[in-house]
């Protein structure tokens, strides 16, 4: 049996080698291990499900479900379930389409702001910005373009578009905002969302984003902090462990995104799943369950969210995280204050929704639009064909 997903690469070495021998020793089911970075799993499961030749079991992101689903190219969950007789109120999420399960989230991750205290250091500042104005003022002053150092980066490839999942609305949900309501775009008029995008055009026209932002996607956002060229960044905290070995000498910390100015209320915080699903094409259906189950049982579940430095998918699950790093304790504390949202997560063509949204971005950062609200009209009107679907 073959799973396919990106997990390996950002987990300790060994360990998802080990979890799955483990299963085999239980079961007598092998499973063929095929690993690649998040964006290369991405494309070959796309032409996967495009040929008919998906994997057994496949890494699922919650955005990329709705696609799958309707292509035919995932199994239905649900039915697996019933058939197994498994008790799915212990499942933290279930991405569904037309009321029936597609993907479960096997970890959650939540998306904080990391910090390279080094470099706010070397710039005499020691407090963290907790809002608008004051990320703005402290952008300003650790941004030193002659030793290619800058103060944010948001990566806006057409290729990956999840930047704006992750690195950009995030800002707008941290501080109580919504794209949607009642399940539909609210993009016009949405005065949090208007404000969120001119604050990001000002780090733009003020060059205080690291250059190259228009190809650049997550992985390359990560290399950048971890070379010491960022000063803040929103990304998972899946990819603690990298930028512990890549940067081990570095001064990292983790914190709450800025809130606007004036915003007393609780925080939303991005969150993000590894998700899993079953190809439609397996032959091997019940073996792919029965390592999902396993997956998801408590014990296990929990000892792949401590090395994967996330949440459990199981609520029963009781990880220790007496051990973890400090930065990891810091950003659980930021995550229990937050609440989890994802707007993306089970949308139709959510993949598609973000590049509509990336590409008329940078026409606006480009000056092509005179304003975020004529930009956002556009993006509404676009968004509402698909969801007219």
């Amino acid at each position: 049996m073959e799973f396919q997903q990106w997990w390996e690469p950002e987990l300790p070495e060994g360990v998802l080698r080990e979890i799955c021998d483990e299963f085999t020793a239980k079961t007598g089911i092998n499973v063929e291990l095929i690993s690649n970075p998040y964006a290369d799993t991405k494309v070959q499961i796309a032409a996967g499900a495009a040929t008919g030749m998906m994997p057994d079991v496949v890494g699922l992101d919650g955005s990329w479900v709705y696609d799958f689903a309707k292509q035919g190219a995932i199994a239905n969950l649900s039915e697996l379930m019933v058939s197994s007789g498994y008790d799915d109120s212990q499942l933290s999420l279930q991405v569904q389409v037309e009321g029936n399960t597609y993907m479960i989230a096997v970890v959650n991750f939540a998306y904080p702001m990391y910090v390279n205290k080094d470099i706010l250091k070397n710039a005499g500042i020691v407090e963290f910005p907790t809002t608008w104005s004051e990320f703005k003022s402290v952008a300003q002053k650790v941004t030193d373009p002659t030793s290619n150092i800058y103060a944010y980066a948001l990566p806006l490839s057409s290729a990956l578009p999840n930047g704006i999942q992750n690195q950009f609305m995030s800002w707008l949900w941290a501080s109580g905002g919504k794209m949607l309501e009642d399940g539909k775009p609210n993009l016009i008029g949405n005065e949090k969302l208007i404000q969120g995008i001119e604050l990001m055009k000002w780090l733009f026209e003020e060059e205080l984003v690291t250059p190259g932002t228009y190809t650049m996607r997550e992985p390359d956002m990560v290399e950048e902090f971890v070379n010491g060229r960022v000063a803040f960044m929103i990304s998972s905290l899946a990819h603690l462990t990298l930028i512990k070995e890549g940067a081990p000498n570095m001064d990292v910390a983790i914190t709450s995104i800025p809130k606007m100015d004036g915003y007393t209320g609780k925080s939303g915080i991005c969150v993000a799943n590894w998700g899993i699903g079953i190809a439609s094409n397996s032959k091997h259906k019940e073996e792919a369950w029965r390592f999902i189950e396993y997956l998801m049982s408590p014990e296990v579940n929990a000892k792949l969210a401590v090395y994967a430095n996330g949440f459990p998918g199981n609520t029963a699950s009781e990880p220790d995280y007496s051990k973890k790093d400090k930065l990891f304790v810091d950003a659980y504390e930021i995550y229990q204050e937050s609440y989890a949202i994802n707007e993306f997560i089970g949308l139709p063509r959510s993949e598609d929704l973000m590049r509509i949204f990336l590409e008329n971005f940078v026409l606006y950062l480009e000056g092509e639009f005179d304003s975020a609200e004529t930009m956002l009209e556009e993006i509404q009107k676009e968004w509402l064909r698909i969801f007219g679907d």
